[in-house]
């Protein structure tokens, strides 16, 4: 079989089991057995055999993630604005929406010397990618899951980032402020609905989706608990659920919060919002 056909044979197999984009994970499936750095260089090489030593390890890939494993742990790698991050069972994967968060965060963070504290941090990509874009910032990141941070950590060491400072701590306890901005993508999801949510999203560790009842318990204890960290016009900065805008802006005023901006993501949703303190 040649690379085209085993892809067409792994696109058919992928999309029988109705696994989304079926024809994109067989190309990412594909180039990460081949050793190629893109999944664009297989159309370099559609008419090259391939043995069977070629394609076994293929034909596990695509079967496991024709049973629900995220492509991202299988590949261990994500993709997040640009640059690759190791990713597996540690932490969430990380979503397209979380980087908008992060590009909103930079319109409001100066290439001057700022402090910023990621809560939350899961594999690091969010206080990561502020590191990279603002090199004079200082970087700190918490999590409650030392499993998170060791993940982060390496994800550190990948881009050269030592200067990140990531702690474990139980949301805001211990730590020392005050930060121009204080980020956060924290769970969300009411513990009731995380039994119907996707097989893939189901690999996510339960410590990085249940938010409580209604989703909002971390995000109510952050806003209360960001108030003394904050620096005079410091903003806290949220990725929060599909229909919690209303909700999350209701808690930032009675906790004294002002010029509050909703954002959308890319599908209209209200997915971000953006509120300074005082």
């Amino acid at each position: 079989m040649t690379v085209l056909e085993v892809l067409k044979a792994a696109t058919e197999y992928l999309a029988q089991r109705k696994v989304e984009n079926p024809r994109l994970n067989a190309e990412h499936l594909l180039a990460h057995t081949l050793g190629k750095a893109k999944r664009i260089d297989l159309y370099l090489d559609f008419e090259r055999p391939l043995g069977e030593k070629e394609r076994a390890p293929l034909r596990d890939l695509v079967k496991r993630r024709a049973e629900g494993i995220p492509l991202q742990h299988l590949l261990g790698s994500v993709d997040f604005l640009g640059k690759i991050y190791l990713s597996d069972k540690r932490a969430l994967i990380p979503r397209p929406e979380t980087e908008q968060l992060v590009e909103l965060v930079l319109t409001l963070v100066p290439d001057a010397p700022q402090r910023l504290l990621d809560v939350g941090t899961g594999s690091g990509v969010v206080a990561l990618s502020l590191a990279l874009a603002r090199p004079q910032a200082t970087l700190f990141a918490c999590d409650l899951s030392e499993e998170a941070l060791a993940l982060a950590r390496e994800n550190a060491k990948r881009l050269n980032l030592p200067l990140v400072t990531f702690a474990s701590c139980d949301m805001l306890t211990g730590v020392v402020g005050p930060f121009h901005g204080i980020v956060a993508n924290l769970p969300y999801i009411p513990d009731g609905d995380i039994a119907g949510l996707s097989r893939e999203v189901q690999h996510d560790p339960l410590m990085a989706l249940a938010g409580g009842v209604e989703g909002l318990d971390l995000i109510r204890r952050l806003i209360v608990e960001a108030v003394p960290l904050l620096a005079p016009s410091g903003f806290l900065a949220l990725e929060i659920g599909h229909d919690q805008a209303e909700a999350v802006r209701k808690l930032l005023v009675e906790n004294n919060y002002r010029d509050i901006a909703l954002h959308p993501d890319y599908q209209g949703v209200q997915r971000f919002v953006i509120a300074k303190h005082g």
